[in-house]
């Protein structure tokens, strides 16, 4: 029987979790701890727990006699503080590895994105696990999620006892997301870089939290990138929003973004150009058949479920 830890766990994806655990017959405890109280329910508890508290971790480990933790604490929408993130992100990693070696936890299973893969114009058309890890430190986020991958290669080394399943997960849709890719979506015009398909795979959050659900519980453990199969591209993407494309130059896009956050128009620098253009595309085969999960939903299917979902993104 297992008795699971969900760091992160009154998040949007984290509650899906704890409930599907929950729901397990082989699943003897479900702790949801967060930052925010929460009330009990349905089989789960909750504990207040803060990642970047090294000592606040393994007494919470160690009270409920946890054997496998899930670590969903992250920043969900990053870009507004770099510290912050990297303290949550990083920071926060290396306190619940080191609290997991600790107190003997035996399994634990971390969201990374495809971002740890980096933004970058030789990435090949479709990413597997194979490929070297190059996250940009020009995006914090894609370096943290490198530097976090790059930490838990060394505990495998270190600890081998603390058996890791690592999910590099394409961009996340479901009924509550709203973040820098949807908002992509919102506008009149959908904005497409000129010589450049910029391909999206998604995933809808559901099969997110089964895959989850499978990783604390019986799946085997190593590294899968998690998408839908298939992806979209930005054409596809207008072409489905009955919307037209702004077809923008790099360059120009490039001088644009320099000129508005100068002005503080913008937030946004000409780094973003290289978000736009090189988006990693993640294949999914070595998480079908070697994991052994199939996500119900390919890319362009929780597409549709996501603007089924968010009326009004799409023209009529």
């Amino acid at each position: 029987m297992t008795r699971v830890l969900i760091t992160g766990g009154g998040g949007f994806l984290g509650s899906h979790v704890a409930e599907l655990l929950a729901a397990r017959e082989d699943v003897e405890l479900v702790v949801s701890a967060d930052l925010r109280a929460g009330s009990e329910r349905d089989g789960i508890r909750t504990a207040l727990m803060d990642v970047t508290d090294a000592a606040a971790i393994a007494p919470v480990l160690r009270e409920h006699r946890i054997d496998t933790v899930v670590h969903l604490a992250a920043i969900v929408n990053p870009g507004a503080d770099v510290d912050l993130e990297y303290r949550v992100d990083v920071t926060g990693t290396a306190n619940v590895l080191a609290a997991c070696v600790e107190t003997g936890v035996r399994r634990i299973v971390v969201s990374s994105s495809g971002a740890a893969y980096g933004y970058h114009p030789d990435n090949p058309a479709w990413i597997d696990e194979s490929q070297p890890l190059r996250g940009n430190d020009v995006f914090p986020y894609s370096r943290h999620k490198r530097l976090v991958e790059e930490m838990l290669a060394e505990r495998r080394r270190t600890n081998p006892e603390l058996e890791q399943v690592i999910f590099r997960i394409g961009t996340i849709l479901g009924p509550d997301v709203r973040n820098q890719i949807t908002a992509l979506w919102d506008g009149r015009r959908i904005l497409r870089i000129a010589g450049s398909d910029s391909p999206f795979v998604f995933v809808w959050v559901d099969d997110v939290a089964a895959a989850m659900v499978c990783a604390a519980t019986d799946g085997r453990p190593g590294i899968y990138n998690v998408a839908g199969s298939g992806a979209m591209t930005v054409s596809e993407i207008a072409a489905r929003l009955g919307k037209p494309c702004l077809t923008v130059p790099a360059w120009a896009l490039s001088v644009a973004l320099r000129v508005g956050r100068m002005l503080r128009l913008t937030p946004h620098g000409p780094e973003k150009v290289i978000f736009l253009r090189y988006r990693p595309v993640l294949a999914n085969r070595r998480l079908t058949q070697e994991f052994g999960f199939t996500p119900s939903r390919t890319s362009a299917e929780a597409f549709e479920e996501y603007l089924a979902t968010h009326p009004g993104v799409a023209r009529p």
